[in-house]
């Protein structure tokens, strides 16, 4: 395979035998990079039991090649062994720019490639566009606490890397006329490495999981006292058909699980309806969630920067407006 074919790559992720949405999301975004450049785009699947018809889906949503390397060895997600595998890839075939979502897996091999390449990774962009006259990949990423957008280059080392924030992109819809090719190519017994292996697999509970694929998102902050007042935003949940989401202080405090975080140190998530109830607003929260299309907040506090992003805000006791949003709820679900 030749340098020039291999220029774009995106990282894609699968669970239990299924890619995850953000395959589809990243190759939204490496399309429109590849486009620019005018270079094939490739999508890049370590992991086991993913079907070929499951890969070419990847090829009905942008991508030009898919390289699968799949092997039970691959099935639990080991940072060590899937870096070796990547690296691997990366000194056969040279790509120029590769992407990631930032997700957990994301987040954690990003990382450790590009500290073994000796090149440069920017986390968490929400934008990307190429330099056509260098050719240098521009990522924008928020910084110094969201309060302004950067914009960074690596412009002498390569590959150029890069996580994406899940749920800020738009797959692009599937085409099942697009034509591309599937390499798959074997596991190097060698690439494994055996100081480390799984022990055991905590999965998150119902509440935890997808709470990024939700449309109705209910999250607590500091001014719900304590953990088993989330019951509440529980039943709220429930009745709205969502998810239950948390502030960095409130999983802080042993109320909620870091998975149900959301902001720039939790997740990102762009519902059709977040509601927040006892947070503040701080810019690390404010980040993850304010993008979403309706936003309603209860707080005490009538100065609180939450009311600056919302759509509808309430000024009082959430311990008084829960209850009658839930009792409003029920009479009209009977």
């Amino acid at each position: 395979m030749s340098e020039k074919n291999t220029k774009v790559w995106t990282i894609a992720e699968a669970a239990n035998g299924k890619l995850k949405s953000v395959s589809y999301e990243l190759l939204a975004r490496g399309r429109s990079l590849a486009d620019a450049c005018s270079e094939q785009l490739v999508s890049v699947l370590i992991g086991a039991n993913v079907s070929k018809a499951e890969l070419t889906t990847l090829i009905q949503h942008g991508a030009d090649l898919v390289i699968s390397v799949q092997d039970p060895a691959l099935e639990a997600f080991i940072v060590e062994t899937y870096s070796n595998v990547l690296i691997d890839l990366v000194q056969q075939m040279k790509p120029n720019i590769i992407l990631a979502a930032a997700t957990n897996n994301g987040r954690t091999l990003m990382p450790h490639v590009a500290m073994r390449l000796h090149t440069g990774l920017t986390a968490d962009c929400t934008d990307l566009q190429i330099d056509l006259t260098t050719g240098d990949l521009l990522q924008t990423r928020p910084a110094i606490g969201g309060n302004i957008l950067a914009t960074i280059k690596t412009p002498n080392h390569r590959p150029q890397m890069a996580t994406v924030r899940p749920r800020s992109t738009q797959p692009l819809p599937a085409d099942p006329s697009r034509t591309g090719h599937i390499l798959q190519i074997s596991l190097k017994p060698e690439l494994v490495d055996k100081r480390v292996k799984l022990l055991s697999f905590e999965a998150e509970t119902a509440d935890e999981s997808n709470l990024q694929d939700s449309d109705v998102i209910v999250s607590g902050g500091r001014g719900m006292k304590k953990a088993d007042n989330f019951q509440l935003l529980h039943d709220l949940a429930s009745l709205l058909g969502g998810k239950v989401g948390a502030s960095r202080d409130a999983v802080d405090r042993g109320w909620a699980r870091y998975p149900q975080q959301v902001g720039l140190s939790g997740k990102t998530v762009l519902p059709k309806l977040y509601i927040a109830l006892g947070i503040s607003g701080a810019i690390q929260h404010l980040a993850g969630m304010k993008t979403a299309e309706t936003i309603v907040a209860v707080n005490t506090d009538p100065n609180a920067a939450i009311f600056q992003v919302v759509d509808f805000g309430i000024v009082g006791d959430a311990f008084q407006v829960l209850p009658e949003l839930i009792s409003r709820l029920e009479e009209r679900k009977s």
